[in-house]
């Protein structure tokens, strides 16, 4: 009975974080670096691995097979390029990719770079044990306009 319980109060929390990223209500705004045409980009709020991003997906969907394939090709091009960006900002070795949805049931990728001094490079960033970084609000002004400086200029569009 406890077990159902649960899981009723985990998809109370996860249809609540959906009608946030939603209305833009998640992310945090402060952590808000750019809007592209078919996402808006973030800086994760830990940065334990420096320049962790995430793009959300301006329109609700939950799954990339709900996305014409016209919008699912936008929006591959608009990660391939921020990750692109974010390796270059940071001088990343490697950028991981990550899109789950069953925490958070509306579309979003998680760009992670991976860099020389990464811990445990070949592990998953949830296998590798740490403490999240919350940056100051200084570094995180730093943090984010050292990836708009790195958006392709194309992309580069603010709120």
């Amino acid at each position: 009975m406890r077990a159902g319980a649960d899981a009723r109060r985990e998809g109370g929390r996860a249809a609540r974080a959906d009608r946030d990223a939603c209305r833009r209500r998640w992310p945090d705004a402060a952590d808000f670096v750019a809007e592209l045409a078919e996402t808006v980009v973030y800086l994760h709020a830990d940065q334990f691995f420096p320049g962790w991003t995430i793009l959300v997906l301006k329109r609700h969907a939950t799954e990339l097979f709900d996305l014409r394939s016209e919008e699912r090709a936008r929006l591959l091009e608009e990660v391939s390029q921020a990750a692109r960006d974010v390796h270059d900002a940071f001088g990343a070795v490697k950028v991981n990719y990550a899109l789950f949805g069953n925490q958070l049931p509306h579309v979003h990728w998680h760009g992670i770079p991976r860099l020389a001094s990464d811990p445990a490079p070949r592990r998953s960033v949830w296998e590798v044990p740490q403490e999240a970084v919350t940056l100051s609000a200084t570094a995180r002004t730093e943090r984010i306009g050292r990836l708009r400086l790195h958006l392709a200029p194309s992309s580069r569009r603010r709120r």
